[in-house]
C-alpha cells in the first residue's frame, strides 16, 4: 500500500493508502510520524498508524471536552466513540483518569451540591440526573446522603426564595407546582409546603 497526504484545512493532514483516504491528524502529528510520500507500508504498518492517530485524537477531544466542564466517564465515553474506536477512547480515559481529571466520585459530589442548591433539584431528580451519567449506585447513595436534606424543608426555602411574588398572580398556585413538579419534586410535597407557607403567613 503506498501512502499519500494532503493538507487540509488549518493544521489537518489527510492521509491517503493506494489513493483512497484513511484517515485525518495534524501537522504536528505528522511531523512526529513523517512517512514521506510514495512510501509502500504493510498493513501492521498501517494499523500502527491509524491506532496513534486515534489515540491523539481520543486524547485532544477528552482534554478539549474537560477544559469547558467536569464529565462522568461513562458520558465522556459516549461523546469520544463519536469520533473514535473504543480502544482509543478507553485509553485517553484511562490517561486522564490517572491524571485526576476523571473522577466518578468527586464529579457525583459536585454535580449533586450544584443540582441541590443551584438549580433547586428534588432528591429524586438529583439521583435520576446521577444515574443518567453512568455513576455507581454506592456512589449515588454517598453523593446524595451528604446532600439531602427535608423535601418539604426545602420546598418551603424554593419557594419564599424564588416563587413567591408567582403564588399571587392569576393561575400562580398551579404555575408554581407545575414548575416545582418539573424539577422532580412530588405533588403532595409541594402541596405541603405550600400550606406551610400559607399557614405562615
Amino acid at each position: 500500500m503506498i501512502i499519500k497526504t494532503s493538507k487540509g484545512r488549518g493544521r489537518k493532514i489527510h492521509i491517503f493508502l493506494d489513493d483512497e483516504y484513511m484517515a485525518t491528524t495534524d501537522s504536528d502529528f505528522w511531523m512526529s510520524n513523517y512517512i514521506p510520500d510514495g512510501t509502500e507500508i504493510d498493513e501492521p504498518q498501517m494499523n500502527s498508524l491509524i491506532s496513534e492517530i486515534n489515540n491523539r485524537k481520543a486524547f485532544n477531544k477528552c482534554a478539549d471536552l474537560l477544559a469547558v466542564r467536569n464529565h462522568s466517564v461513562k458520558e465522556l465515553k459516549s461523546k469520544l466513540l463519536r469520533t473514535v474506536d473504543e480502544k482509543a477512547a478507553d485509553n485517553a480515559i484511562s490517561k486522564f483518569t490517572q491524571m485526576g481529571y476523571l473522577d466518578d466520585e468527586k464529579f457525583a459530589y459536585e454535580l449533586s451540591y450544584y443540582l441541590f442548591n443551584t438549580k433547586q433539584y428534588s432528591y429524586y431528580r438529583v439521583k435520576q440526573e446521577l444515574i443518567k451519567r453512568g455513576i455507581d449506585k454506592e456512589i449515588i447513595s454517598m453523593a446524595l446522603s451528604d446532600n439531602k436534606t427535608d423535601e418539604i424543608d426545602s420546598l418551603t426555602v424554593i419557594i419564599n426564595k424564588s416563587y413567591l411574588p408567582k403564588l399571587n398572580s392569576e393561575n400562580g398556585k398551579n404555575k408554581v407546582t407545575a414548575a416545582l413538579m418539573r424539577k422532580g419534586f412530588s405533588y403532595s410535597d409541594i402541596k405541603s409546603a405550600l400550606k406551610r407557607i400559607e399557614d405562615e403567613e
